[in-house]
């Protein structure tokens, strides 16, 4: 990619979708950090070529503390609590000491942000309006984000994710040969999916092109009903269709409610424009069709 050798990424939180932008960099030659809550996560993460530091959001770390010199770009994949984000609680002034170094900051936020539109579209101008406690403390940390980097000139991004789904435990293929796929029914309910991979490619794109402070909803052409995708899902795999459970007698944890308590359409004109991004997966047939090729 032409990237400097000094480029070096750390990682607040590797998961799903942090750990493959990771790989992909590394494969590049860029020098990463990720950080884990347990020791067995740490070691695969070292296995996999990664400096580590533990960091659980309740304490300090003194070894992410160490490795914070030097870094030019920081990805926040971290939940958030109550209080908002717990690396700019433990860590924001250590952050600041390494401003010098820093080209782009990216913040995984959620498109729950919003709030419900009763099926409306939304673009990232609308106003939040979060009705569950989860994505209230997305907003807040958002926010805290947002005021450290007008405050201090730090090149933030916030990312606004839809739904997510890819290889591994994200495939909704596998739920269907499993015979634990539902159709849950809602009347004028609608959700926004994104591929992991076109996550990816988004940060990628704004690694590439930094416009600190800017906000952009990452989901893909086509807001859904929840109950398209399994539907599809099963075509693809000339299985039957999952059952249809209307929404009130489903019987979903207090989370998976909380996730159908708003419906809205998210538009993403702006990857698109300002990014000059073009998804690999407009829309959940594509990316189901490749997950259909995939080995897991």
């Amino acid at each position: 990619m032409g990237m400097p050798p000094m480029t070096r990424l750390l990682c607040l939180g590797a998961g799903y979708c942090a750990l493959e932008l990771a790989r992909r960099r590394r494969h590049e030659g860029w020098s990463v950090i990720a950080t884990g809550r347990k020791p067995e996560r740490l070691a695969k993460l070292r296995a996999s070529g990664f400096a580590t530091a533990v960091f659980d959001g309740t304490a300090p770390s003194d070894a992410l503390r160490a490795l914070l010199s030097g870094v030019t770009h920081v990805l926040i994949s971290l939940p958030p609590d109550e209080a908002g984000d717990p690396f700019l609680r433990h860590h924001g002034a250590d952050l600041l000491g390494a401003a010098p170094t820093l080209r782009w900051i990216g913040y995984l936020s959620s498109t729950g942000v919003y709030g419900d539109h009763g099926g409306g579209w939304v673009n990232e101008d609308t106003p939040p309006a979060p009705v569950t406690r989860r994505d209230q403390n997305r907003l807040t940390a958002e926010c805290q984000w947002h005021g450290l980097s007008a405050e201090h000139q730090l090149p933030v991004h916030i990312f606004r994710l839809g739904g997510i789904y890819g290889p591994g435990d994200r495939n909704p293929l596998q739920s269907v040969r499993q015979g634990t796929a539902r159709r849950i029914l809602k009347p004028g309910q609608y959700f926004g999916r994104i591929h992991r991979d076109d996550i990816v490619g988004v940060l990628e794109a704004s690694q590439a092109r930094p416009d600190p402070g800017r906000i952009y909803n990452v989901v893909d052409d086509e807001p859904t009903p929840p109950e398209v995708v399994p539907a599809y899902a099963a075509e693809l795999l000339g299985l039957p269709v999952p059952p249809a459970i209307p929404f009130a007698e489903a019987d979903l944890s207090p989370a998976a409610r909380g996730f159908y308590a708003a419906s809205k359409r998210v538009r993403n004109d702006r990857i698109r424009r300002e990014l000059g991004y073009a998804l690999l997966y407009p829309t959940y047939r594509e990316g189901l069709a490749a997950l259909l090729t995939e080995s897991d």
